[in-house]
């Protein structure tokens, strides 16, 4: 479903099984940290980036032969720390062990899932992914200096399709129980149009290599040998993805690192493993660093969560994802 799809099926049954918690800020920090970052990194389908690896010839089973193990890792670490922030967050809600009463459930429903139509549009969505993944359609149109060919096309039409299937099919009722809003679309779409626009120049700078303005950085990811850095690989393009959109980061380093998806497999397994869980992992850093990020705490804001303002947040991030980071990075790439 990919992080976006996995965090907005989520995020609402999360809000609703916590709200007797008086301290739950700590649940929806760990919520993007898990759920809308480091677990889309199994497939090509779970975040852009490892799908641009993807069309460039990366296989699709890369990822999960050679990610699942940094993934748990990481996933276990940040589940033990939750666990103990928790904790305490419990004792001091409940500081004599009070049991909860909660009285605003009033009588007991069964658990029902309605909208049940929405489930064969997603493997319709799945499917155009994959589709514009494998197809070669031989036709692509030049708009503006953006290349656009027919599998992308034919991609974005079946999305769009699919979004007018379900607003039909889907009962408005279904909507409004589960609080369904557009705002927290509107407000992304708005912010990543300006870091679009943004960081054309600082991605023209990294693509120009050691004749750009970035060479000392570009001149980091090699040894003196001339192999590849893979800790330079793993927390530069991390850093660029916690600013800028991890997509055409990944790419960049990509390149930086031969571009050649059969070495990157191969003898330069590593250097890929290093530019993948860099790029998915940190854009986890910042609201910015991934399109769902920000959408989550715009939903959990609107339904009483007092949230972390955005250096509040990298607070968090820098205290306990910084740490895990660096473990990941001596037990995996060095």
């Amino acid at each position: 479903m990919g992080t976006t799809g996995a965090a907005m099926l989520m995020i609402r049954p999360l809000l609703k099984a916590t709200e007797h918690r008086k301290y739950r800020m700590h649940t929806f920090i760990f919520f993007i940290f898990m759920v809308a970052n480091i677990g889309g990194s199994l497939t090509p389908l779970g975040d852009p980036p490892l799908f641009m690896g993807f069309l460039r010839g990366v296989s699709f089973f890369w990822t999960a032969q050679h990610m699942l193990i940094p993934m748990l890792t990481a996933i276990g670490i940040l589940s033990v720390v939750y666990l103990v922030i928790d904790s305490i967050c419990w004792k001091k809600e409940h500081p004599n062990g009070a049991p909860i009463v909660d009285t605003k459930r009033g009588e007991k429903a069964a658990i029902q899932i309605r909208g049940g139509i929405n489930f064969m549009i997603l493997a319709v969505v799945i499917g155009a992914v994959l589709l514009s993944g494998v197809w070669k359609s031989g036709f692509s149109i030049t708009f503006f200096g953006v290349t656009l060919t027919g599998q992308g096309m034919a991609r974005d039409a079946l999305f769009v399709l699919c979004i007018i299937a379900s607003l039909v099919l889907t009962p408005k009722e279904v909507r409004e129980k589960n609080q369904f809003s557009w705002d927290p679309i509107f407000e992304v779409a708005k912010l990543f149009a300006g870091i679009f626009v943004c960081m054309g120049p600082v991605l023209a700078m990294l693509k120009a290599g050691s004749a750009g303005a970035f060479a000392p950085l570009v001149a980091l990811v090699s040894n003196g040998d001339g192999t590849l850095n893979n800790s330079a690989f793993f927390w530069l393009a991390g850093m660029l993805s916690s600013f800028l959109d991890n997509t055409p980061t990944y790419l960049a380093f990509f390149n930086l690192a031969g571009g050649d998806p059969t070495v990157l497999m191969g003898p330069d397994a590593v250097t890929l493993l290093a530019i993948s869980l860099g790029s998915v992992f940190m854009g986890a850093n910042t609201y910015i660093g991934n399109a769902p990020n920000f959408m989550v705490v715009s939903i959990a804001k609107d339904r009483g969560v007092a949230m972390p303002s955005f250096f509040g947040y990298m607070a968090w991030s820098v205290g306990i994802l910084v740490p895990t980071f660096i473990f990941i990075d001596w037990l995996f790439l060095m």
